[in-house]
Order: structure tokens, then sequence, then C-alpha cells
């Protein structure tokens, strides 16, 4: 029993706040550090992409490992390694370091995020209805900051960045993971010897697993660079799903798996996967394509760009916080199904856009896709962790994470594909720029709302009616 389980939250959620923060923050600084450091513009993209690389690459290595050397050594020891990662890009002189930097942040976070996640599972236990409803209520907070920290990371990164310079949005990590590392040991649950994995640790598993997720981000993030058809894009695909497949029957045979294949059996944990890998396919592209509208086509600055977005992300901290009264009265999959609705509504209204006024047509699409979002994830959290096993805490964390990661990297590489291909176009038929742009949006944002009807399809297929309870 953890004696402060508030201040354990509030812990938990500052960090991942933090994580997730860190993903978007450097994207408004990336002009000015480009510039300093001497990046060229074809490998500028490598400050966003390496961070996603290694986040998406090691979440289940992470999930793991949480379970197997205990979750609170796995939080401190990578939020010491966040700190340093932040601090050499800070420091940093060239663009080497600076991906180098980017890179170890990423690392530390697919250790760090699964670990948060089934600490709070630790912190709040799902076993009577009143536990239930505490642990509803505390992934409602977690899930208003992780949907939050998105849309905060870019209004945050052009304050520092206009006030202090780019080096600022690393060394505001630096205080706050030093300072979660003090509390932890005061804070959470110590690790529990016996939830150690006694059969030795899966190094081929974990080379195959961590190998093909990390190449599979990889081709996602350049496909739209190289061409979906190139050989390079083929060829690496190839490959990552060659090595996922010799993952999957690698896991079958041990007695001692990194991944035992019997939680997929979890008709839930399946359904809590499909629906949080295509709910970020649907909403992180539409926030993508509504920045870079109202910075290309409407002329906003990139702070004034980043405010605009404040809509969506109260809309995200209202649904998070409040879902947990709804779900025990609508069940799981009712709740996510009006969630995904919302999606679908919110997105299609933002197909809209035709440099008209703010209030009239990307405030309405923010509201509901905010609502939608935060509803979503609150609800694929509980549903992708309440049937997992102390043991299985961890892991289910890690493919939760995973699916959201790789989700969000495949549907935003995807549709930037066809906003690209409609742009272009409608170039071809002389419309003037602004409006070949808008009308690539408008046709991503399309994109965005089919993926968000996939993920209702598959909360009416494998969700139950029911919010479940975890097993011990």
């Amino acid at each position: 029993m953890v004696r402060r389980p508030g201040a354990a939250l509030a812990l938990l959620v500052a960090v991942q706040f933090m994580l997730v923060l860190d993903s978007t923050i450097v994207a408004v600084a990336l002009p000015s550090l480009g510039k300093d450091l001497g990046f060229s513009q074809a490998d500028l993209s490598w400050v966003t992409n390496a961070y996603l690389l290694l986040f998406g690459g090691f979440l289940m290595l992470g999930g793991r490992l949480a379970d197997l050397v205990g979750r609170r050594k796995l939080f401190a020891a990578s939020l010491l390694l966040f700190a340093a990662a932040s601090l050499l890009g800070a420091l940093a002189g060239s663009p080497a370091i600076m991906i180098a930097a980017r890179s170890l942040q990423g690392l530390a976070s697919a250790f760090a995020a699964p670990a948060a996640l089934s600490l709070l599972m630790t912190v709040f236990p799902n076993g009577t209805e009143e536990e239930q409803q505490q642990r509803n209520k505390a992934m409602g907070v977690y899930g208003a900051v992780s949907g939050a920290g998105g849309a905060a990371g870019m209004i945050l990164g052009g304050l520092l960045t206009d006030w202090f310079g780019w080096s600022a949005v690393f060394y505001v990590n630096v205080p706050i993971a030093l300072g979660a590392i003090l509390l932890a040991g005061k804070l959470l649950p110590g690790d529990r010897a016996e939830a150690r994995s006694s059969g030795g640790f899966d190094l081929a598993g974990a080379v195959l697993s961590t190998g093909g997720l990390a190449l599979l981000v990889y081709v996602l993030v350049e496909a739209e660079k190289v061409g979906w058809t190139s050989g390079r894009t083929l060829g690496l695909g190839g490959l990552a799903l060659v090595l996922l497949a010799g993952f999957v029957v690698l896991e079958s045979r041990l007695r001692q798996p990194l991944v035992p294949l019997g939680i997929f059996r979890k008709k839930t944990l399946r359904g809590a996967n499909l629906v949080g890998g295509l709910i970020p396919m649907a909403v992180i592209p539409a926030i993508f394509f509504l920045t870079l509208y109202t910075q290309l086509v409407r002329g906003f600055s990139p702070l004034k760009s980043g405010l605009a977005l404040v809509p969506l992300a109260l809309c995200v901290v209202i649904a998070a916080t409040n879902v947990g009264r709804v779900l025990p009265k609508l069940g799981l999959r009712g709740t996510t199904i009006i969630g995904t609705l919302l999606v679908v509504a919110g997105t299609l209204w933002a197909t809209q856009i035709d440099q008209g006024a703010f209030f009239v047509e990307q405030f309405g699409p923010e509201v509901l896709t905010g609502l939608g979002g935060g509803t979503v994830w609150v609800c694929a959290t509980v549903a992708a962790t309440a049937e997992a096993t102390e043991e299985e805490a961890g892991l289910a964390s890690g493919l939760f994470n995973t699916a959201n990661q790789v989700g969000a990297a495949l549907g935003l590489a995807i549709l930037v594909t066809v906003a690209g291909s409609a742009t272009a176009d409608a170039v071809g038929d002389g419309s003037a720029l602004p409006a070949a742009l808008t009308e690539g949006y408008r046709t991503a944002l399309f994109g965005s709302a089919g993926f968000a009807v996939l993920a209702t399809l598959g909360a009416l297929a494998l969700l139950p009616g029911r919010t479940p309870t975890s097993q011990s």
C-alpha cells in the first residue's frame, strides 16, 4: 500500500508530461537550432526522427525490462539517462552531437514510459469497485497530461525559444528529471523481487523485437521522403517484417520469452491496442496538418500557431479527467465508441478549412477532436492494462505505448504522402500555392476521419460492454 497515492500520481504524470512534451517541444526550435548548428535542410528532420525512432523501437523492450529488473529502478535509471541526454543536447555544438542526444532521449523515454504506467497500476490496484473507480480517475489524469503534452510542447517550445534560445528546450528537462529521481524513492512502491523472472533474459528476442520495431519506425518516417514504392522502403520494410516474424516464431518456442504470446489471447487487450494505435493515426496527423495550415496558409507565427491548438489541448484534459465518471455507467465499449465518433466528427469538420475565421472553421473541430481523443486514450489505457497480471504490468504498458507510437508514425507517414499528392495535383490544375496546400490538408484530414472510423469498428468488435477488472 502506497502511503501517498496522490503525490505518487503527481510525480508519475509530471514525468509522462515531460516525455510527451519532448516529442514536440523541439519542433518550434528547429529553425534556429538548425541555423546555429549548421544542419542541412535534409538532415534537420533527424532531430525529431532520432527521438521517435528509438522511442518507438525500444518501448516493448522497456516494458519487459520493467517487469524483469524492477519498475522503480528502471524508472529512476531512465530518468537519469534522460537528464544526461537533455544536458548533452543543450550543450551540443554540432549536428552529430545533437542527433546523438535526441537518440539517447528517445531511448530513455522508451524505458521510462512503460515503467511509469506500470507503477501507476501498482499504486492504484484494480480489485474492488472503489479501487476500480480510483484507478479510472488516476488514468484520467494520466491521460489528460499525455494528451495535452504534445500541444503544450509547441506552445512552451515557442516561449522558451523566443525568450532564452533553443537550448532552453533541453535545459528545462534536467531539473524535472533529477527532481523526479529524488522523489521516486519516497513516493513510489519498491520493487518486489518475487515479481521478477528467474528464467534469464531473452536476448535474442530483445534483438529481434527491438531491431524490427526500430527499423519499421525508420521506414515509416523516411517513406514520405524516398517514396513508398522505392527499393529502399520496400527492402527495409520487408526486412523489418522478417525480423518481427522471426521474433514471433522465437517467442512461441521459448519457455521464458521476452513477450509471452499468451497475453494476446486477452481479447480486451487486443482491442485496446488496436484502438490505441488507430486513434493516434487520426489525431496526431490532424494536429500536424492544422499546425501547417495555420503557419503556411494563414501566416501565423510558430507561437501563435501553438496557441491556436489550446482548445484541443484543453478539451483533451477536460475529457480525460472526467471520463472515469462515465465509464461505470456506459461501459468500456460504449464510452470508447462515443470518443471515436467525436474524433470522426471533429476531423470531418476540419476538412472544411478554407482560410475562414478561426472560430468558424477550426475551433469546433478542435473541441470535438480533443474531447474524443481524451476519452479514447483513457478507455484504451484502462482496457490495455486491466486484465494484465502484476507480472505482466510492464509488458502490457510497453505494448500499449508501442501501439501509440507506431500508430502515430504510420498515420503521419501515410497522410503526409496523401497530402503531398493532393497538393501536387491541385498545383497541376492551376491552383495557387495556398489553395493547393489547403486542398492537400483537407484530403489528409479525410484520411484521419477514416482511421477514426476503423477505431470505432475495432472498439465495437473487441471491447467488452463492461469495464474489466484486473487479474491477480
